[in-house]
């Protein structure tokens, strides 16, 4: 069997998408790299390619860093919290609106679309936040982001595709609303759950600017300010201070911003490989009708 012929279409693809990779891949191998090798070299460019004098010492310094820690902790906390509260409220808004027979369901999801589109602005925000109570607390956070526009429409899209003999047939045998919901609808709707979990997760896992405007404790700080401050605004972490002279701080700089970015980063890093798929299927959702 002869083989085809490779097009010069085919090779300029392969070319163009090899660049691809290399200009997306480098930046964090780079970063890698950076974080591993000695402060000396870095300061004088020699880092290019590969380690030079590999030595983990930035990353025991931010491991050791109670700050680190404990903005770790925080940010595992919003994640966690803040995705029951969105995958609730997201379901609770995409049902009654899936229904067709809902009355004023139009107007409803208008008001709802409405707000994708057109935004107070940040002043009013931090106006109805503060006047609720909640400036400087996790609800800051959770409330004001509850529901994703974009993703309860995707969950409705969702809803609407199931067939609605099922629906007729729980309610003949005496189900409500919410116990369709609960044993026939959620099970059916695994798919868009996790779709959805994936989407709210890296949302919260990257958000800082809420947390910016909203909490003044540094206590309550997530790692993403943590990671700002240090990257964009220069301060080291606590347990770098403390390693020694000014002169061996300001050569490990750098060493420490990479190593805290790379940490921050690599969770999600771990797992998008595994989650992936559902990426690709929340942004087919409701592509094809049935």
């Amino acid at each position: 069997m002869r083989l085809n012929k490779i097009s010069p279409f085919d090779i300029v693809n392969v070319l163009l998408m090899l660049v691809l990779i290399i200009v997306t891949i480098y930046p964090l191998y780079y970063m890698a790299i950076v974080s591993v090798s000695s402060g000396i070299a870095v300061q004088r460019g020699d880092v290019f390619l590969y380690p030079i004098e590999f030595s983990l010492k930035a990353y025991g310094i931010v491991m050791d860093d109670p700050a680190i820690l404990r903005s770790y902790t925080n940010t595992l906390l919003y994640t966690s919290l803040g995705v029951i509260v969105n995958l609730l409220m997201t379901t609770l808004c995409a049902y009654p609106l899936s229904k067709r027979y809902l009355y004023g369901r139009s107007l409803f999801a208008f008001f709802v679309v409405f707000t994708m589109f057109f935004d107070g602005g940040l002043i009013p925000r931090y106006t109805v936040v503060h006047s609720l109570g909640m400036v400087n607390t996790i609800w800051a956070l959770l409330i004001p982001t509850a529901v994703n526009v974009f993703n309860m429409i995707l969950m409705r899209t969702f809803f609407e595709e199931i067939p609605e003999a099922l629906y007729e047939s729980a309610t003949v045998d005496g189900a409500g609303e919410l116990k369709i919901l609960w044993k026939i609808v959620l099970p059916l709707s695994l798919p868009v759950m996790a779709t959805m979990f994936i989407f709210y997760a890296v949302a919260h896992w990257n958000s800082f600017f809420p947390a910016l405007i909203y909490l003044n404790d540094k206590s309550m700080f997530p790692l993403q300010i943590l990671v700002r401050n240090i990257v964009v605004q220069g301060e080291l972490t606590s347990q770098a201070t403390e390693t020694g002279s000014a002169e061996g701080i300001t050569m490990m700089a750098q060493n420490i911003k990479y190593a805290v970015v790379f940490v921050v980063i690599l969770p999600i890093l771990l797992v998008y490989p595994f989650v992936q798929k559902y990426f690709i299927q929340g942004a087919m959702l409701g592509a094809v009708k049935g």
